[in-house]
């Protein structure tokens, strides 16, 4: 028998016939977001992905990645609108994947809340099967945790994971990298999804912006460029990795602690990459970033990708032909630096990220 005056799992938070309306809703979405190798239906309790579909290698290998996107979930909470902080999160975890050469499988998201709006968690659970879609993985599952007491009712973080596979002896790195080869720099769509705790003090706590504010440099409103979604490079760098006129070495995802940082980690020890500055204009967004809150240059670079998403190491004799392949696919690039020996007198702006690597140094000043 039940006691009508007892406690309830509703009472105490935690909203189950709202998380089931959420089910719902999200289930078209991810539907689409799927592979020929996704096995089963939606909601059980794992996810499952033919593994028979690595039989056409002959040594494959998994890469994991898991990954946020910070504090950008607070200008979508502020700004209400919650279908795009999902394709940032499938970019931060799938472009690290491809930086290997491997290609995505398969993502999982993980959504924690302060209270289970149905409507809210089906519009992010669409925005990361978009970004799935782009990215060619399929959304295998997920879970969505309500959290009273610990989260407000109007917030959320999300997380993800992903798997990707690579032949063995294709995986891309600072082993391939020799002097003479040259870095290619990928346009990124803005700030992506990286430094937005020094971003929101500055324009929002320092300068004092509302996220409604129009900006006459960005063409648009503060809260509209700041929620500019993350650009997912996946297809575009497997394009390049299995393109046979293209002697690709590494990749380098240009994602929290800046350029020098994120390149310096795809270099061997002993080699030096001067990238000139003269090569690019960043977006107007960093520089707003810099004079209304008086950032250094150095400080910016090593927050921010200063307008670089995603960087290539090439052999000389591939330039021209990952220049073309880039362009055709609508990605904006230039060549920015050639890598060389380092030199006694060389120094890198930043130490490699997450260890041993090689040097980088920013020269020059921005193009206007």
């Amino acid at each position: 028998m039940t006691n009508p005056s007892g406690v309830t799992y509703a009472a105490a938070g935690v909203d189950t016939v709202a998380g089931e309306r959420a089910v719902e809703l999200m289930k078209a979405s991810v539907a689409k977001a799927t592979r020929a190798e996704a096995v089963g239906a939606f909601g059980g309790f794992a996810g499952l992905f033919d593994a028979s579909a690595f039989a056409k290698y002959r040594k494959p290998l998994l890469a994991t990645s898991t990954d946020g996107v910070g504090t950008k979930v607070a200008v979508a909470q502020a700004m209400d609108k919650h279908d795009t902080i999902g394709i940032d999160l499938v970019a931060m975890v799938v472009d690290d994947l491809v930086v290997t050469g491997a290609e995505p499988l398969f993502m999982t998201d993980y959504i924690a809340c302060g209270k289970v709006v149905p409507e809210r968690i089906a519009a992010i659970v669409t925005g990361i099967a978009n970004g799935c879609i782009q990215a060619g993985c399929a959304l295998l599952g997920g879970e969505t945790a309500e959290h009273p007491g610990l989260l407000g009712a109007d917030e959320y973080d999300v997380a993800g994971a992903g798997t990707a596979v690579v032949e063995a002896d294709s995986v891309l790195g600072p082993d391939r990298v020799r002097p003479g080869d040259i870095a290619i720099a990928m346009r990124a769509s803005g700030l992506h999804s990286n430094g937005y705790s020094l971003a929101r003090h500055v324009l929002l706590t320092h300068a004092g912006w509302q996220l409604n504010r129009d900006v006459p440099q960005f063409g648009r409103t503060l809260g509209e460029e700041l929620l500019e979604p993350t650009r997912i490079y996946a297809k575009d760098c497997l394009a390049i990795a299995r393109n046979d006129a293209i002697d690709v070495k590494a990749f380098s995802h240009i994602t929290g602690g800046g350029l020098a940082a994120n390149i310096a980690r795809v270099l061997p020890p002993g080699l030096h990459l001067d990238v000139a500055r003269d090569t690019w204009t960043p977006q107007p967004v960093f520089t707003v970033i810099g004079e209304l809150g008086d950032v250094e240059t150095g400080e910016l670079e090593r927050t921010f990708n200063m307008g670089i998403g995603m960087l290539a190491i090439v052999g000389a004799d591939s330039v021209d032909a990952t220049l073309s392949l880039l362009a055709s696919r609508g990605v904006e690039s230039w060549t920015c630096g050639q890598v060389r020996t380092a030199s006694e007198s060389d120094q890198s702006d930043a130490p490699p990220k997450g260890g041993a690597g090689g040097s980088v140094q920013l020269r020059g000043s921005y193009a206007s």
